[in-house]
């Protein structure tokens, strides 16, 4: 049985990709992949067949993108990836570099943050992200 939204429906047919191939479960507990920030937390990544990633993120009060992801990153100027995701906990502030803007995303939002941004904790509270990133074309 398939359930389908007419919305659903309509971008389902729009899609740039084909759906996966065949089912497929995964845990953090056994991540492909770790970025790891000391005492200001952790990134676990799961990568599934298809190429698509989940990541689960806890980040510690302190933690900001440009003093403790940026070096694992390279050094780039700006977060060079889009992230969609939910916050299970916390509340992380995000801004884009060149625009200047500024939003808070707490707990129970569903976002979208497109590349070339700055991030960091706010208050006490450990900040719990799930993400998901699409899988990147060959080549």
């Amino acid at each position: 049985m398939t359930i389908t939204s007419p919305a659903a429906s309509q971008s389902a047919s729009h899609a740039s990709h084909s759906a996966p191939s065949r089912l497929e479960c995964r845990t953090f507990r056994n991540p492909d992949d770790k970025l790891d920030f000391g005492e200001h937390g952790k990134i676990d990544i799961i990568t599934m067949h298809d190429g698509e990633q989940g990541m689960h993120a806890v980040l510690e009060p302190g933690w900001k993108w440009s003093l403790h992801e940026k070096p694992l990153l390279g050094n780039p100027e700006s977060c060079p990836n889009p992230h969609t995701g939910y916050c299970i906990a916390g509340e992380l502030a995000v801004r884009m570099i060149a625009t200047k803007q500024e939003h808070r995303i707490r707990r129970g939002d569903f976002f979208v943050i497109p590349p070339g941004h700055d991030a960091y904790v706010l208050g006490v509270e450990t900040c719990e992200l799930i993400l998901f990133a699409a899988a990147r074309p060959p080549g």
